[in-house]
């Protein structure tokens, strides 16, 4: 038994690696793209998210224009938001897998996000038409801490529900246990 829930947790965390890894790899390649690739796919995005909206595409050109400069920007920092979010999701349950202190496990989660988004931001200043932003930091390791957040949260949320489950376990045996005691006082008198 013992042996087996030992594979379970190793298979646990080679999964949470592997998606850990991908998303990484996922970083990686949107940050090799240069100025101009990057740009176009923000602008598509911008465009697919702003297509249904009519306010929008009754817009004069030039005032249409500078409303999809100023979204894509929002959208290309929620864009970081989500996918370093993704990062804390993943590397704190990754984290709850071992047997460290909470805090501990949100030290390590959170550290490991923004050393990757550092390290992101570096590497973009080498890429064409792309530029170092601390801001571009800040953001990511906001989302990361989000995502470490969520799972934080999840974690109390899971452990509360199963006491109030393991309670309602013990209420109902001592409800049958009192009800045969009196069943059987009463059936006894008799």
């Amino acid at each position: 038994m013992r042996k087996n829930k030992i594979s379970k947790i190793n298979i646990i965390r080679a999964i949470l690696i592997i998606l850990l890894l991908a998303t990484f790899i996922r970083i990686f390649c949107f940050s090799n793209q240069n100025g101009t690739q990057s740009s176009g796919v923000s602008r598509k995005v911008t465009e697919i998210v702003t297509s249904n909206i009519k306010k929008v595409q009754n817009m004069p050109k030039n005032e249409k224009e500078l409303f999809l400069e100023h979204t894509e920007k929002i959208i290309r920092k929620l864009a970081h938001f989500s996918i370093y979010t993704v990062v804390g999701l993943l590397m704190m349950s990754l984290m709850n897998t071992y047997k460290l202190k909470q805090s501990k496990r949100i030290w390590i989660s959170l550290i490991v996000g923004v050393l990757y988004a550092s390290s992101d931001e570096i590497h973009q200043y080498f890429v064409p038409g792309r530029a170092c932003q601390f801001r571009d930091v800040m953001i990511d390791s906001c989302g990361a801490l989000f995502g470490i957040a969520v799972i934080v949260i999840l974690k109390k949320i899971a452990y509360k529900i199963k006491i109030m489950y393991n309670d309602n376990k013990k209420q109902i045996k001592l409800y049958r246990i009192r009800k045969c005691k009196r069943f059987f006082r009463k059936n006894s008198t008799q």
